[in-house]
């Protein structure tokens, strides 16, 4: 499983993407809400790799001075190819966002080991998103924006209040710098 550099978002955008996985959940379609570990919230991953030393820590704190981080949530995409699909929700990239994922890849990049980052998490790569499910199927993409659709409009405007470093070895969440809710 892969280490993970994060942003984490208010309560409200929080709050609105937990629905969204739920009302999927209830459809009986793929969600991020059947994964039922502590740690499973709505994220925007910076930065994975095949393992990040906690060494890194100490190091991530100046690259979030801008917590909390102004963002705005937009419309689902999909990734991947094939039958089978990760749907998100797009982070609308904006300067101050892309500064910092590019301060963390470069601060974390010594943490990473030889294997270093996943290739779509380098900057001019990485697409910022939130993950709503994995593993959706092509004949199901118009259940999914139904049902999302059916929640109404999403209100994006928020920020992002936490940085926190992802151990899947440990399961443990390390929040590196502001506040979660």
């Amino acid at each position: 499983m892969a280490h993970s550099i994060e942003l984490l978002p208010d309560d409200s955008i929080d709050a609105r993407i937990r629905a969204e996985w739920q009302a999927l959940a209830d459809a009986g379609l793929p969600s991020a809400a059947r994964i039922r570990a502590s740690s499973n919230r709505p994220h925007v991953t910076l930065i994975a790799a095949g393992h990040i030393d906690g060494g890194v820590d100490a190091t991530l704190a100046d690259c979030a001075g801008d917590l909390p981080l102004p963002c705005r949530i937009g419309a689902p995409l999909l990734f991947g190819h094939g039958s089978r699909r990760i749907l998100a929700r797009l982070v609308v990239p904006s300067a101050a966002l892309l500064s910092v994922h590019a301060r963390v890849f470069e601060t974390a990049t010594p943490f990473l080991g030889d294997a270093g980052a996943f290739a779509h998490a380098a900057p001019d790569s990485w697409t910022p998103h939130i993950t709503l499910a994995r593993r959706v199927e092509t004949a199901q993409v118009a259940a999914v924006l139904e049902v999302l659709d059916a929640l109404g409009p999403f209100d994006a405007a928020g920020s992002f209040t936490a940085l926190r470093r992802w151990d899947p070895d440990n399961r443990l969440e390390h929040i590196v710098a502001g506040s979660a809710g």
